[in-house]
């Protein structure tokens, strides 16, 4: 196998990783890199071919954990996945039997729900979101102690 298919999977694949910005094929841009100096020393396409795909697999599984765990540390939880954790305040009583409840978080209403399935919790109370299950918020009285 020519040589020169291995530079232009790595700057397809280096470009891919660009746009992306995911890290997912930056892993198969070494490998590819790798089955080019393979080449280079005078290894036939089928030991380029395993180099390629023995050092892509090496990348994925040693270096992906480590780098998604540097890169992405600041990442912002974004819409309803950032109300998790926040406190809100029951507008109607929620009685999840009945399907009935509404909280006010953050300026906005929601529709909400215990976890327990016969769970209510009275008007006025604060409540603390442990989860979103469909378009309602999983709560929580604040007041109940966490048996852990």
């Amino acid at each position: 196998m020519n040589t020169i298919y291995w530079l232009i999977a790595f700057v397809v694949l280096l470009v891919i990783e660009i746009f992306t910005m995911g890290l997912t094929t930056i892993w198969f841009a070494g490998g590819a890199i790798a089955a080019y100096i393979t080449g280079m020393l005078g290894v036939g396409t089928a030991g380029q071919v395993v180099v390629f795909v023995a050092i892509s697999l090496v990348l994925l599984v040693f270096t992906r954990p480590l780098a998604l765990k540097y890169f992405n540390q600041n990442r912002q939880r974004t819409n309803a996945e950032s109300l998790i954790g926040q406190q809100g305040i029951v507008l109607e009583e929620i009685d999840t039997l009945k399907a009935v409840g509404r909280v006010v978080v953050n300026g906005q209403e929601w529709s909400a729900k215990t976890d327990e399935p016969n769970g209510r919790i009275a008007k006025g109370k604060v409540v603390v979101i442990d989860g979103i299950q469909g378009v309602k918020l999983i709560v929580r009285d604040k007041e109940e102690k966490d048996y852990v």
